[in-house]
């Protein structure tokens, strides 16, 4: 007697209604493919969530297959916006799991999308490849941006990284708690008018992007901070600050570099580059294999810039922007 297949039948519910115990193992194989896929070591976040989750304070869903507990997602609030924190099924790896990923983000959407106050959410969805839910995001209310997750191999590319020393109206140092303020002013100058300001709206205005460094420097969402490897350069004479690299440990020998800015006066004499032969060659020195990053691919120059260093392309994903307020005509 041959087997019929059961269609998979998802249920969705509140995700306030589980323990971190209930859904540890999820999240816990969450960290297993985040290592495998981005060579990023997610437990210190995995743990930091489950706090939360039995706090009973994070909005979102979980979702079970015939009984199972096979995804989860959540969103944070800031004022009238709404950030999908994530959004995991299972691994990935059967069709229940794409069923249970694509249901969970069809219910946190509908649900923002309809909730008051909310008039903006964003979203940068790691694990999932960009163009994989083309249709959810699809209309007028919806802006989505590929980005790529290139990587380094620092030993393989300790040649091309080669760059002239520092000018001598410059100097270089490592970062120190002193420059928190410098640096967000120079991060929030640099990003006036660009396009990441479309998909991160802390980028502008400087309060916004003081809470962005913040959150760099002082949780391990993007890695713990690597205060001694990461670089500020400023004029001598003035002490302003000219540009920076900041960089995080997000694996045993990974780092991740979360900014790279130079000032609008400076661009265009290869300091970016400067700074990131600086940043690589202190990593190596300090025991690491390699370094990734994230940037957007339609900011042309930086791509280039980080294509010239040696970084390969490792995966393409998409941020998405949703505008609740938007009326169709």
């Amino acid at each position: 007697m041959s087997s019929v297949p059961v269609a998979s039948e998802i249920e969705v519910l509140d995700l306030r209604h589980f323990s971190a115990r209930q859904l540890r193992p999820l999240l816990e194989r969450e960290a297993e493919v985040w290592r495998d896929r981005l060579r990023w070591d997610y437990r210190s976040s995995t743990e930091l969530l489950l706090q939360y989750l039995d706090s009973r304070i994070l909005q979102g869903f979980v979702a079970l297959d015939k009984g199972r507990v096979c995804g989860y997602t959540f969103c944070v609030f800031e004022s009238a916006k709404a950030v999908i924190g994530d959004a995991f099924a299972a691994g990935h790896t059967t069709k229940a799991d794409a069923d249970a990923a694509r249901v969970l983000l069809m219910h946190i959407l509908e649900m923002l999308r309809h909730m008051p106050g909310v008039e903006r959410v964003e979203s940068q969805l790691l694990l999932f490849n960009a163009g994989e839910f083309a249709d959810l995001f699809a209309g007028p209310e919806y802006a989505v941006y590929p980005r790529l997750f290139l990587e380094c191999e620092l030993a393989a590319q300790a040649r091309e990284r080669e760059s002239a020393g520092v000018p001598a109206e410059l100097e270089l140092s490592p970062w120190a708690d002193g420059d928190y303020r410098a640096a967000g002013e120079l991060i929030y100058a640099c990003y006036v008018g660009h396009s990441d300001g479309r998909i991160n709206d802390q980028y502008r205005s400087l309060h916004g992007t003081l809470r962005f460094l913040h959150n760099i420097v002082r949780f391990p969402g993007c890695g713990f901070f690597e205060a001694g490897l990461s670089w500020m350069l400023r004029e001598r004479r003035s002490g302003a600050l000219v540009g920076m690299v900041l960089c995080s440990r997000v694996g045993a020998q990974v780092a991740h570099i979360t900014q790279l800015c130079i000032a609008q006066a400076y661009r265009g004499r290869g300091l970016g580059r400067l700074l990131m032969g600086c940043c690589a060659q202190g990593l190596q020195r300090a025991g690491f294999a390699a370094i990734t990053l994230t940037v957007t691919e339609g900011n042309s120059p930086a791509v280039h810039l980080y294509e010239s260093f040696g970084f390969t392309l490792r995966h393409r994903f998409d941020a998405m922007v949703l505008d609740t307020a938007f009326k169709p005509r």
